[in-house]
């Protein structure tokens, strides 16, 4: 009996994850160079954008749960990067917001996204930015679509 379902070409999974894998190696010289990993980079650029945010509100724009976003928060204040103060109105509220360590990356760390797109355009090999942005827009939708199902199953 052949099981079709299960060969790997078959799998949408796959694709997705070796993609993610090879574009956070692809990560890898730039962010050595700032000292930092691919899922405080991300942190990073969520505080970049907001300033101040609550670990819940982070794990949220990152899709982690609390015991993950923890421990990686507790590791970047520990980097000098981050603060991890109590909310003056809601005791049980951890507000995150960076130090002058962690802004001044954001002037090392802005041209990374340049240097990525020349990654994806050399050796012969070529993705046009139209094409980037519109893989992007079906990767959300594809996001939206597995959290959406993930909270019906709740």
């Amino acid at each position: 009996m052949s099981y079709e379902q299960l060969k790997l070409e078959n799998q949408i999974c796959f694709p997705l994850y070796a993609a993610s894998r090879l574009i956070t190696r692809a990560y890898q010289d730039d962010l050595d160079a700032l000292g930092i990993t691919y899922p405080q980079y991300l942190v990073l650029m969520v505080l970049w954008e907001f300033e101040e945010m609550t670990v819940n509100g982070i794990g949220e724009k990152l899709i982690l749960n609390t015991n993950t976003i923890t421990p990686l928060l507790k590791r970047m204040e520990t980097q000098a990067l981050l603060m991890r103060l109590q909310s003056k109105t809601d005791q049980r509220k951890v507000i995150i917001t960076l130090t002058d360590k962690g802004k001044n990356l954001q002037l090392l760390a802005s041209e990374i996204p340049f240097r990525m797109m020349s990654k994806l355009n050399s050796n012969g090999n070529e993705i046009k930015l139209e094409e980037a942005m519109e893989l992007k827009s079906r990767l959300y939708n594809l996001i939206h679509l597995l959290e959406s199902s993930e909270q019906k199953q709740s």
